[in-house]
């Protein structure tokens, strides 16, 4: 890549998390928080443009810092709390219920870029309202090299979907699960799902299947990577950004994307989504070390070839 730099846009935030078997209290969330940490198991200059209020202490924006993420480009406004999500998870932990969202400082959310990321290899757009994700990128400087991904999620579908689809097509990747594919294109078939998305803009589209692991449609290929086989699940919350960060920051630790890198990055995703599941929040995230990512991600290449 032209340089090693990846931009995060994402919510620095709290979230309130209840499970079969826990309950977290207020904790460390947000998009961009996963994304950022997962992306920090890579060598790469790690910057996130976000917004925080009188809450979010300097416990936690020291927490992002000692990782090496650079938060120049995050906003804080007094006066306002930060964004905070409180859900329920079922018994299958697969299907959740939102029992509160307050957007607080995130209603009036203007993203501005720190000059030194407008030149950004890589590009990673949480799950945000498409009008914000867009306008980041409007304030990025011309790099005909670089990679833009972009993750989105049903609600921006149904509420935004003209926006949406301005900001997908200038996107080169687009990470989003299987029900939100289908969604999104219309189809009820993966493969049919992925090509109509295609058309949209994204020259590679993952879609991911959650325990099923993840897949990788472009040209007229595709490409499946497994997920880890875990005896227990702690907490799903963050699973599909701690994959966006860990793809993106391998991504931006390379010399240039082709193929192999992106599919070598999904699994560098995977590897990352599986620490954030055995844990509450953010926890598994904070509190593994590289040892630890690096040793999922050799049982992961273990799977592939066996």
């Amino acid at each position: 890549m032209e340089n090693n730099k990846l931009l995060i846009v994402g919510t620095m935030a709290f979230d309130d998390i209840i499970t079969p078997t826990q309950i977290s209290g207020k904790i460390l969330g947000g998009a961009g928080t996963y994304i950022g940490l997962a992306a920090s198991y890579h060598p790469a200059d790690i910057g996130i443009v976000s917004v925080i209020g009188d809450d979010f202490t300097s416990k936690y924006t020291s927490l992002l810092s000692d990782r090496g993420l650079d938060l120049s480009g995050v906003t804080k406004v007094k006066g306002q709390n930060s964004f905070y999500w409180k859900g329920k998870y079922h018994d299958n932990m697969n299907k959740r219920d939102t029992l509160d969202t307050q957007l607080n400082v995130l209603a009036n959310f203007e993203p501005v870029v720190p000059a030194h990321y407008k030149d950004a290899s890589v590009v990673m757009l949480g799950n945000l309202a498409p009008s914000v994700q867009q306008s980041a990128l409007s304030q990025l400087k011309h790099n005909p090299n670089r990679v833009v991904l972009l993750d989105t999620m049903n609600y921006w579908m149904a509420a935004a979907l003209d926006e949406l689809l301005v900001a997908i097509k200038q996107v080169d990747v687009i990470t989003i699960n299987d029900e939100e594919a289908m969604q999104l294109s219309g189809e009820t078939n993966i493969v049919l799902a992925a090509k109509a998305i295609h058309k949209l803009g994204p020259s590679h589209v993952i879609i991911k299947k959650g325990e099923h692991g993840a897949m990788l449609f472009y040209k007229d290929q595709s490409f499946y990577a497994p997920a880890l086989p875990l005896q227990e699940v702690i907490d799903p919350t963050g699973a599909g950004d701690s994959f966006a960060g860990g793809l993106s920051g391998y991504l931006a630790a390379q010399d240039k994307l082709t193929t192999v890198t992106i599919k070598q990055g999904i699994l560098n995703g995977t590897a990352a989504a599986s620490i954030c599941v055995g844990a509450m929040g953010t926890e598994g995230l904070i509190s593994s070390a590289k040892e630890k990512f690096l040793a999922q991600l050799q049982e992961l290449e273990r799977l592939r070839t066996v």
